[in-house]
């Protein structure tokens, strides 16, 4: 199902690499008389993955589950182009003009990094629906698909909260942005609503200068969290990516305990040397995410506007695979439907 295509020099000055995977419902589809008659057009559904793609066991994965669960139940014909690490704007902005000249509608752009690129794509291309994970662009045919992140890692706040006996915490960033910081709002939110006492430490691995380098870099988030864990953490959230596997790696390292991000990462395969570090993961369904807003478009009714999922919707959450938090688990699902009712608010800012 997978091919991986070179693109041509003048298109894309040897930048972008492109992975196509194509499917579709068959040419032909029987009528209740017996002769076969043409199918409709297949829906041609574009993905353009952030930095880590797939792989990095978090979001673009997600993106990519989403992906395959359309192609799956939909029998659509898809195509994902892979990002590059140090890539400009303008790369990101043809990396979306490929989809869209090739006839991919809708297209799904997957991280905030992107809106820059799709405000001025979207608007040369006003009949093609455009969808972006984690960021919102002022356009009528661009949908948001955003999540209630903080609320998600409040969550697992408390379970660090409920867990640690050092009584420190720490959190680690991937990237400088306000959207890292929704998280580490949330995580310190819920921490201290279980006790102000704790310590949270906190650290970013990139800024948006550097390029947010800090999503694929495992080296810096071991390094990062061995610093964290020396200063007396015991349990480290890492909203970081594919960064995340090094966190886990100083946990085991250190006899200490990690937090997973956007996926269960307990359950991922490239962390099974790891997973016994893993205490939980905040959940983002960027998954359910993709299938619904194609699911959308495919219909003739496609989502519009800024789509949040958050804890009301299932769009966010907390894993308890390993079982770590079997044991406070009715305390977690209490603030978690506090926070559904309205009787806990949580900050998106630190």
């Amino acid at each position: 199902m997978h091919r991986v295509t070179s693109i041509a020099a003048g298109l894309l000055a040897g930048a972008l690499t492109l992975t196509a995977c194509g499917g579709s419902s068959g040419g032909t589809s029987a009528n209740p008389s017996g002769s076969s008659t043409k199918s409709a057009k297949v829906l041609k559904v574009g993905l353009a993955y952030d930095i880590g793609g797939r792989g990095d066991q978090s979001f673009n994965d997600l993106a990519a589950a989403g992906l395959e669960k359309v192609r799956k139940d939909l029998k659509v014909e898809t195509k994902e182009l892979a990002a590059n690490a140090g890539e400009t704007d303008a790369d990101k902005q043809t990396r979306l003009e490929l989809l869209a000249k090739g006839g991919y509608n809708p297209i799904i752009a997957v991280g905030f990094a992107y809106a820059t690129a799709l405000g001025k794509v979207a608007p040369a291309y006003p009949d093609t629906h455009f969808g972006i994970i984690d960021g919102v662009v002022d356009a009528p045919n661009v949908t948001g698909l955003t999540f209630a992140a903080e609320q998600g890692s409040f969550l697992v706040g408390a379970a660090a909260a409920l867990k640690t006996k050092s009584k420190n915490v720490g959190y680690i960033g991937g990237c400088l942005v306000p959207l890292l910081q929704a998280f580490q709002a949330g995580f310190a939110a819920g921490v201290k609503q279980v006790d102000p006492k704790i310590k949270v430490q906190v650290k970013y691995l990139s800024t948006p200068a550097g390029n947010c380098t800090g999503f694929n870099d495992p080296a810096a988030g071991k390094e990062t969290a061995k610093g964290m864990y020396d200063n007396g953490a015991d349990i480290i959230y890492a909203a970081a990516g594919g960064s995340g596997k090094g966190v886990f790696e100083a946990a085991l390292a250190d006899k200490k305990l990690g937090i997973g991000v956007d996926s269960d990462q307990y359950n991922q395969a490239p962390l099974a040397s790891v997973k016994s570090v893993i205490m939980t993961s905040a959940i983002k369904r960027v998954d359910t995410a993709v299938f619904e807003y194609v699911e959308s478009v495919a219909k003739g009714k496609p989502l519009t506007g800024t789509q949040v999922y958050d804890l009301k919707r299932n769009g966010v959450g907390y894993s308890t695979s390993g079982g770590m938090v079997d044991d406070i688990k009715t305390k977690l699902d209490d603030l978690r439907q506090q926070i559904i009712d309205g009787k806990i608010t949580v900050p998106s800012k630190p």
